[in-house]
């Protein structure tokens, strides 16, 4: 039987976190490769795989370039996410007097596998790692800085909090963050229950969502509402004391079926109640435009409210919504009471407000008005 190729080399190990096992060591540029996978963000039945963003060429190839301009100097470490098959064995040897024992050598042992089946992912560093590896120069030697990952869920969260002051895509770590099951910084955290929701109605083949949202980890972006909107909507029905789903915030007590029941009834009813404006382009309704759900959503804590208190709320919403129907123009026509034509309306935040106050003044009124 064919031994197993493998790369060992010297190291020093720490602990962080829960008793997280975490090395520091140097390896030669075109190693990272035979070591590590990039772990791509994409769906796979509508369930999430891995973490990372598509390749960025154009850089890879300008740090390509500046990698074999002659002897440079490229401190910044890749940092990996290693399986249980890595490990490590301490050396042993007279201790160096006055010197901090925070840490201890010894050698880190690596399998080298085909891509897809490797050791270790790649948690920050991609673009140089791609670029380390197109060099001609195959001979430089760069830190690297390893933690072992007991699951993908773990990578996830450390690729969160890395690329958090980076120029990552704020809705890719959005989508990531439902993932995520440890402790994160209290901007992020607060982030989470909206993206929880919004994966949820994404995934629910009953929910008027489903396949309709444009998501970083889809490639064929076959939806037509970003989700984005999707998030902040659902964001700003928790913040408001009366907000339509606030009521099911408590402290640590959060109880989120109730939430996506109240989010399935009402954004059910807004599919039913607008059927030719749902379900197209943003060029062609304003409905799926970001300025449309973000209206509609402030229009939800309105509605639900008062359906709250009525025997029937589901019958409410939808009673309310076919009122307000003929008074909206999503898809032709002019705003009456606004001055805007249908396809004025832009995802800022001055008619963002306008369209979400014309909308309650009017369910307003018809509510008053109604048999």
């Amino acid at each position: 039987m064919r031994k197993q190729e493998q790369l060992r080399v010297r190291a020093t190990r720490t602990r962080q976190g829960n008793n997280i096992e975490v090395f520091a060591f140097f390896l030669r540029g075109a190693d990272i490769a035979r070591i590590a996978d990039i772990n791509r963000v994409g769906r796979s039945n509508d369930e999430l795989e891995g973490f990372q963003r598509p390749e960025i060429k154009s850089h890879v190839r300008s740090i390509a370039e500046f990698l074999d301009s002659g002897p440079v100097l490229f401190p910044n470490a890749i940092i990996l996410a290693f399986s249980s098959d890595v490990t490590f064995r301490a050396v042993r040897g007279r201790g160096v007097k006055d010197c901090s024992d925070i840490s201890d050598g010894g050698v880190i042992t690596i399998p080298v596998r085909a891509e897809g089946k490797r050791a270790a992912w790649i948690v920050d560093g991609q673009q140089r790692s791609l670029a380390l590896a197109q060099a001609k120069n195959d001979a430089h030697v760069v830190p690297v800085v390893g933690f072992l990952s007991a699951d993908l869920a773990t990578a996830r969260e450390q690729f969160i909090l890395v690329n958090k002051a980076k120029p990552l895509s704020a809705r890719l770590i959005d989508e990531l963050l439902p993932q995520v099951g440890g402790l994160l910084p209290q901007d992020l955290e607060e982030r989470r229950l909206p993206s929880l929701l919004t994966d949820q109605l994404a995934k629910d083949p009953n929910s008027p969502f489903y396949k309709m949202l444009k998501r970083k980890s889809d490639p064929a972006n076959v939806g037509v509402i970003t989700d984005s909107s999707i998030r902040a909507a659902i964001g700003q029905n928790l913040k408001s004391s009366m907000g339509a789903l606030s009521q099911y915030r408590g402290g640590s007590d959060v109880d989120t079926d109730a939430m996506y029941r109240t989010l399935f009834i009402y954004w059910s009813a807004v599919k039913d109640a607008f059927p030719n404006a749902w379900g197209k382009k943003a060029t062609q309704s304003r409905l799926m435009h970001s300025a449309g759900i973000r209206a509609m959503g402030v229009l939800m804590d309105q509605i639900m409210v008062r359906a709250d208190s009525t025997a029937e709320p589901e019958l409410e919403v939808r009673a309310s919504l076919e009122r307000l129907a003929p008074h909206c123009h999503w898809t032709s026509g002019e705003w009456e009471g606004l001055g805007y034509k249908w396809n004025q309306i832009q995802s800022i935040s001055q008619d963002i407000h306008r369209l979400a106050e014309h909308l309650c003044r009017i369910d307003r009124k018809l509510a008053r008005v109604r048999p």
